[in-house]
């Protein structure tokens, strides 16, 4: 993995990052950190009692109009820390309780964050992602990762080029999630958190309905029960700007409806409150 012919995500931009060429993600060869803290909002079984030591990264390699990060996705910001800066951080955090390391939209700056994770750490490690991966990539991550934390946005490729930016969302997302599942194995837990396995999110967008039935469909045909875990999301907040449907919190029609549908497919997981849908949880960054 490399900055130079950049192709750490599937747009293989091919950029020399080191030549100050800038990609998709416009970002440069070092890790940029946006901000790195105790997160307690994450799923109960992966946040425990002490927070998920969240480190989360400056830009993105998708471009999703209603991203609730948009302050650091869509544009490279943070502070720059090569891999010892890294390994500082995520010690901090593990002092300060961390139940694990959780790695939020890292692939831009892999080969900066592959060394900071070596020696390994005494927690688990969280690859907390779009979905839109390498599987290539994800295999090269075998023995660093423990925890994969990746969305399924969407079933329907129209939509995702038309939200996101790709037209092929679906089969890279779908290729990558299944190399996860290959490398974990089903999900384990130690008393009541999760230390390896992966964990499929899945925002509800209003309007979108049936997009969501179609990503819970392809979950429970393409996955024996138990082998992975959903995290249903209903904690959509419309940014400035959205328009119809997007401007909208989704209703509890349509949660419901997409809840059952979960539940048909015999699907385990989490769920989210109503009041998940609020710019309280939105780190401040």
């Amino acid at each position: 993995m490399t900055y130079e012919q950049c192709n750490l995500c599937p747009r293989k931009c091919g950029a020399d990052r080191t030549a100050g060429q800038t990609g998709f993600c416009r970002c440069p060869d070092t890790a940029l950190v946006a901000k790195y803290m105790l997160h307690k909002w994450e799923e109960p079984a992966l946040a425990g009692e002490g927070g998920s030591g969240a480190i989360f990264f400056g830009g993105c390699t998708l471009g999703c109009r209603y991203c609730q990060n948009r302050a650091i996705s869509t544009c490279a910001v943070g502070e720059r820390a090569d891999s010892t800066r890294l390994r500082e951080m995520m010690e901090e955090l593990i002092a300060q309780g961390a139940e694990n390391i959780d790695l939020v939209t890292p692939t831009q700056f892999l080969p900066t964050v592959i060394p900071a994770l070596t020696p390994s750490l005494p927690v688990p490690v969280v690859y907390n992602c779009g979905g839109y991966e390498n599987a290539g990539i994800v295999r090269a991550l075998a023995s660093y990762v423990d925890i994969w934390l990746p969305d399924m946005k969407y079933a329907d490729n129209d939509l995702a080029k038309a939200l996101s930016g790709v037209s092929d969302y679906f089969e890279v997302a779908a290729s990558a999630i299944r190399q996860m599942v290959r490398q974990t194995g089903p999900v384990q837990y130690r008393g009541d958190k999760i230390v390896k396995g992966v964990v499929i999110r899945h925002l509800i967008l209003p309007g979108y309905v049936e997009n969501s039935l179609k990503v819970l469909d392809w979950i429970g045909d393409t996955f024996a029960p138990g082998e992975v875990l959903v995290s249903l999301m209903r904690q959509y907040t419309p940014m400035p700007g959205m328009q119809p449907p997007l401007d909208r919190q989704i209703t509890e029609e349509e949660y419901q409806s997409v809840l059952s549908w979960m539940y048909l497919n015999g699907l385990e997981g989490f769920t989210q409150e109503a009041a998940a849908a609020d710019h309280i949880y939105i780190p401040d960054f």
